[in-house]
């Protein structure tokens, strides 16, 4: 009898020995499984039913549930989660006449309270909401409007200023334009808090804003529900500030990007930097060596990187906490994303295709181009007004004919381990400061500029900094010359400030690719060092509202940091 039990306790023993030595993530791995295919159960539901349950759903039932519990905390000030509810009930009021169920109203607010009141107040009337970069001016802001295809703005009181341009083009084009003041700054523009003053704070019927299947757009953003926690919301982030937000507030989990993260880094170090209840950052884009030195400074706290997009249809997530990778992957996580990396060829910009055009897989450790098969399971929608663009984002016979796979754009490695890691970003966009630049949109700006003939955005690593920094390689018109004041008031204007070139490259010619693209792969290599480049370089520099020659030594001071970018 002993002798069976002491067998049984051996062979239990040595089976967790064995797991942790072979399989060492196997429970955390079957945990997380079990929790996707949970909500991929609920989704299943959902998509079998008539009704389909939104965040503004969640958040009335919590706004039921809990009313007088903290929903927001902004500025100092409480906001419970009834009191937003009515708030955005009166939102809902004013607008139930102007808008109709499946209609598209664009939003151009900062972080505010108001921001959700009235995005939750549309939802309620069955409307799509459009999010619109509040860093963006003039013809990029113009053109993300029209994409989305709103016939109706709601601005920020802070924000109106940056309708100037393009307000006249908004009301030839018949758009009705509602700003969050109790007074009317302008003809055309209507004053929103006087009307909400005055609405009834009684719900709408919840028929209005029914969503009845998955494919419904209920929200656009240019680039979960409620669970009752209680969120605090800055206007602004500030580094200095940060954690005495979070002790005050006791704040336990935050969101991050990498750049935030590396920010908080470079604040000077304090006695009571571990002194707080944060537990937990959710976000992406951190850097291997900022994590490390994040964890040093500010304590045990799990970073949960995460990697997807707005319009992908794929994600990872990181939820063993393994320092530097944006994910992991397992054989049963494959079974339900199809998802590969195949071979890129930089120079010519394009996947690797063998003779017979089909895609190549890269071994292990090896670097490839990130693509998710596109099926019922993991569709694509594409992007909101613009089918061109779509299509460009769909590779097509990509491992047998008819296949098609959404191009991520992103350079991926998966080690041994099945940990996915970020390597770069290729194609028509990069990020700095934590934004996507598109560089087909800085193209077409710059070429506006009079002495400029052809341009070439490309973005350049700049060591201690997150993503690349925008640069361009421009062809002066040969009856012009380049002037530095008149394209850095250019850029002022057009491009918000994370998507002005920092550096400018003077050419001769553009280098092509044999499929006559512009060539960026080599720009790109050759970086902005004035010591190994022949041909004029100039930097932006704000001090002198210009872009001045770029000598070595600024190039040694942006490098080594102290010259901040």
């Amino acid at each position: 009898m002993w002798s069976w039990i002491a067998a049984l306790l051996a062979g239990i023993l040595s089976a967790h020995l064995a797991q942790r030595l072979w399989f060492p993530y196997f429970c955390k791995d079957a945990l997380f499984l079990t929790r996707v295919i949970r909500y991929g159960a609920r989704l299943e539901i959902y998509k079998r039913t008539s009704r389909v349950v939104t965040v503004v759903d969640r958040f009335v039932q919590q706004a039921q549930r809990i009313p007088d519990k903290a929903f927001l905390i902004y500025e100092g000030v409480t906001y419970t989660y009834g009191e937003l509810e009515e708030r955005s009930n009166r939102v809902a009021r004013v607008f139930k006449d102007a808008v109709k169920e499946g209609d598209t109203v664009a939003l151009l607010m900062s972080n505010e309270p108001d921001f959700l009141s009235v995005w939750f107040g549309l939802c309620k009337l069955g409307c799509a909401v459009a999010f619109l970069n509040t860093n963006i001016r003039s013809r990029s802001l113009l053109h993300c409007f029209r994409c989305c295809g709103a016939e109706l703005l709601v601005v920020g009181a802070d924000l109106l200023e940056t309708l100037e341009d393009i307000l006249p083009s908004l009301q030839q084009d018949g758009i009705t334009v509602w700003c969050m003041r109790r007074d009317s700054p302008r003809p055309g523009v209507h004053s929103l808090l006087d009307q909400m003053q005055k609405a009834s704070r009684e719900p709408v019927p919840a028929e209005r804003r029914s969503v009845r299947c998955l494919r419904t757009p209920t929200l656009y953003i240019f680039t979960s529900g409620t669970t009752g926690a209680t969120c605090v919301l800055k206007k602004k982030f500030s580094a200095s500030q940060f954690w005495h937000d979070c002790r005050k507030h006791n704040v336990t989990i935050f969101q991050y990007i990498g750049e935030l993260c590396r920010y908080l880094c470079n604040q000077p170090m304090v006695e009571n930097e571990k002194d707080h209840r944060v537990h937990m950052g959710v976000g992406n884009g951190l850097r291997q060596d900022v994590w490390r030195e994040f964890l040093r400074r500010f304590g045990d706290i799990r970073m949960c990187e995460i990697y997807g997009s707005t319009e992908g249809n794929l994600c990872f997530m990181n939820h063993i906490g393994k320092i530097g990778a944006v994910g992991r992957s397992n054989f049963f996580y494959k079974l339900i994303f199809k998802y590969d990396l195949v071979k890129y060829d930089l120079v010519r910009e394009e996947p690797v295709r063998d003779h017979s055009g089909f895609c190549q897989h890269v071994q292990k450790g090896e670097t490839g181009l990130l693509l998710s098969k596109i099926c019922s399971q993991s569709p694509f929608f594409g992007y909101a007004g613009s089918k061109q663009l779509t299509e460009k984002k769909i590779l097509r016979d990509v491992f047998v004919k008819g296949d098609a796979y959404f191009n991520t754009g992103d350079l991926m490695a998966e080690d041994e381990d099945d940990f996915i890691c970020f390597r770069d970003r290729v194609g028509d966009t990069f990020r700095w400061k934590g934004e996507n630049v598109a560089t087909t949109e800085v193209t077409e700006i710059l070429g506006l500029v009079d002495f400029i003939q052809e341009a070439n955005v490309y973005g350049v690593q700049v060591p201690g900094n997150e993503g690349r920094a925008g640069m361009a390689a421009v062809i002066v018109r040969p009856e012009c010359r380049f002037d530095g004041k008149k394209l850095f008031s250019h850029v002022l204007r057009e491009l918000p400030s994370y998507a002005r070139p920092l550096f400018i490259r003077l050419q001769e010619s553009l280098e092509m690719t044999s499929t006559f693209k512009q060539q960026k792969f080599s720009l790109v290599e050759s970086g902005f060092d004035p010591c190994s480049i022949s041909e004029p370089l100039f930097f932006l520099d704000c001090t002198e509202k210009s872009y001045i020659p770029l000598t070595s030594s600024i190039y040694d001071s942006i490098v080594s940091g102290q010259k901040k970018v």
